[in-house]
C-alpha cells in the first residue's frame, strides 16, 4: 500500500478508537478490622472482595484506581483500545519511515 494511503487509513482508525485507559486489571481480596468478622473466621476465613483495580504507568509514574464492578466491561474495553491505539501508533511511525525513505524528507509533506 502505498505510504501516504497507509498514513491517512492508521490516522482515520486512531481518531474512531474512542475512551482508552492504559494498564490491566487485578481482582483484589481483604481483611477487615473488624473483630469477629467472617473473613477472620479461623476455620473458614471468607475475605472481602474481589474489589477490582486498575494499575497503570502514565509519565514513569506508576498509578491505580479501583474499578467497580458494573464497569468492569468498559474498563476492559478501553484497555483494549489502548493496546490497538499503541499498535496504530508504531504503524504510522513505520509509514512515516517508509514515505521518508521513497521519497526523501519534504517540507511540503502536510500528512
Amino acid at each position: 500500500m502505498d505510504p501516504i494511503q497507509k498514513i491517512k487509513r492508521i490516522k482515520q482508525q486512531i481518531l474512531s478508537l474512542g475512551p482508552m485507559l492504559p494498564g490491566s486489571i487485578s481482582a483484589q481480596w481483604n481483611v477487615c478490622g473488624v473483630a469477629g468478622c467472617r473473613c477472620k473466621d479461623r476455620d473458614n476465613p471468607k475475605k472481602h472482595g474481589p474489589y477490582y483495580q486498575l494499575s497503570f504507568s502514565v509519565k514513569g509514574k506508576s498509578s491505580s484506581m479501583f474499578i467497580q464492578k458494573d464497569a468492569l466491561i468498559e474498563a476492559r474495553r478501553r484497555i483494549k483500545r489502548y493496546k490497538t491505539f499503541k499498535q496504530l501508533s508504531f504503524d504510522l511511525i513505520q509509514a512515516y519511515v517508509d514515505l521518508a525513505r521513497n521519497s526523501g524528507i519534504n517540507k511540503e509533506d502536510s500528512i
